[in-house]
Parts: C-alpha cells; sequence; structure tokens
C-alpha cells in the first residue's frame, strides 16, 4: 500500500472511530470516552501504517514536517489530499449509518460531531486550537525524530491527543486537526462549515510554529534534523533503535 493509501485509510479510521463514537455513543461514554477514542485511534493507526507513511492523519503534522524540513513539498500536498478525502469518505459512511436509525436522526438536534464554538467565545476557541495544535505536533515531531521516543513514539502521541481533548472539548470541540473538522462539518450544515476557517487556520499556524521550534533546535538539540528524515513515524524511530 502506497504511502498516500496509508494516509486515507489512516485519517479514515481516526475519524470514523472518533467521530463515530460522538455521533452514535456520546451519552454513554461522555467526554472521557471520547477524547480515548480519538487517541486510542492515533496509537492504532500509528502501528499500522506509520511504517509506510509516518501516519500524519493530519494538515497540521504535515504542515510542522514540512517546515521541519521532513516532509517535501510534493509529499506534503499529497498527504493533505489523501487525509481530507479519507476525512469525507468516513464522514460519508458515518452518516449513512445514522440516517438508518430507527426513528430518524435529526442533525440539527443531534449535531454530527462537527466542531464549533459556543460556551466560548471564538478568540477562546482559536487560541486553544492553536496552542494545543502547537503542542500536538511538537510531541510528534520530537518524539519520532532520531534519538526520540522510538517504539514508544506512537502511544506518547495518542495519549497528549487524549489530554487535548480532555482539556478542550468544551472550549472548540478540540480538533486540532483540520482533516478532522472538514469532513463531518461537510454534512453538518451551514452553521458548522462557516466555523470552519477557525478549523483550518488556528491548527494550521500551529503546526507550523512547532515546525520552526523543531527546525530551530531549541527544544532538543540533540534530536535529528537532518532533511533526509523525512516523514517520522513511531516504527520509523523504532527500526533506528534497533
Amino acid at each position: 500500500m502506497s504511502k498516500y493509501a496509508c494516509e486515507f485509510v489512516g485519517t479514515f479510521a481516526l475519524i470514523f472511530l472518533g467521530c463515530g463514537t460522538i455521533v452514535f455513543m456520546h451519552s454513554e461514554v461522555g467526554p472521557l470516552g471520547i477524547a480515548l477514542a480519538f487517541g486510542l485511534s492515533v496509537v492504532a493507526m500509528a502501528y499500522t501504517v506509520g511504517p509506510i507513511s509516518g501516519a500524519h492523519l493530519n494538515p497540521a503534522v504535515s504542515l510542522g514536517f514540512l517546515v521541519s524540513r521532513r516532509l517535501g513539498p510534493g509529499d506534503f500536498v499529497a498527504y493533505i489530499a489523501a487525509q481530507c478525502v479519507g476525512a469525507i469518505a468516513a464522514a460519508g459512511v458515518l452518516y449513512l449509518i445514522a440516517a438508518d436509525k430507527v426513528g430518524g436522526f435529526d442533525i440539527a438536534v443531534n449535531g454530527f460531531a462537527q466542531n464549533g464554538w459556543a460556551a466560548y467565545g471564538v478568540s477562546s476557541a482559536f487560541l486553544f486550537e492553536f496552542v494545543a495544535t502547537f503542542l500536538f505536533v511538537t510531541v510528534v515531531l520530537s518524539s519520532t525524530a532520531e534519538g526520540g521516543a522510538g517504539a514508544l513514539a506512537g502511544l506518547a502521541i495518542g495519549l497528549t491527543l487524549v489530554a487535548i481533548h480532555l482539556a478542550g472539548i468544551t472550549v472548540s470541540g478540540s480538533s486540532v486537526n483540520p482533516a478532522r473538522s472538514l469532513g463531518p462539518a461537510l454534512f453538518a450544515g451551514e452553521a458548522a462549515v462557516d466555523q470552519l476557517w477557525l478549523y483550518v487556520l488556528a491548527p494550521m499556524l500551529g503546526g507550523a510554529a512547532a515546525g520552526l521550534l523543531q527546525l530551530s533546535g531549541a527544544l532538543a538539540p540533540g534530536l535529528s534534523r537532518r532533511p533526509g528524515k523525512r516523514g517520522g513515524t513511531a516504527h520509523h524511530a523504532a527500526a533506528q533503535a534497533n
């Protein structure tokens, strides 16, 4: 399977399982269950498609790799395309499942796992998405670099995503991933699409900032930043460590 197909499959799994938990099980599992669904999905995909594509599953992560010179421009564009298509496809499958609910499924009443701000204002949502994405991509870049977390990188990344969701679900819906926001928004309706700009701009800025930090070597100067080390994955790091 090509690395682009891996990004499609990995992002599909993340949206299908994470957003599926919100759509079908939110009242049963609550915020902790939702956070675990997203985090564990990332862990599973890190060790499944990571050896091939790096398991970015997120345009903001791919931007961080591009800025830190660990991903080429051509791969960057193709990765984002695969991630967005995977997210939309997963949301489409979730929509088909929800539409067959006995008694019907009202998106206007139940929502469709879209991100949005309500209890907190737009500035709070923007700031959370920027800071949380910066921290998340920093963990991804540092843990997958040569000399980083090695075989434990996938677990570190997934647990970081769990913590981010626990902190920010109420503030912004906790996206930190433009593809994750895009897929459900296209099915949720006009209000979700109107708010989509924040969930693209803030995470991409956060990912770029994390890439610049990694490139500077200020956070972990001992980690490899050689341009030839592209992609970045728990399995790549583990293979190098072993």
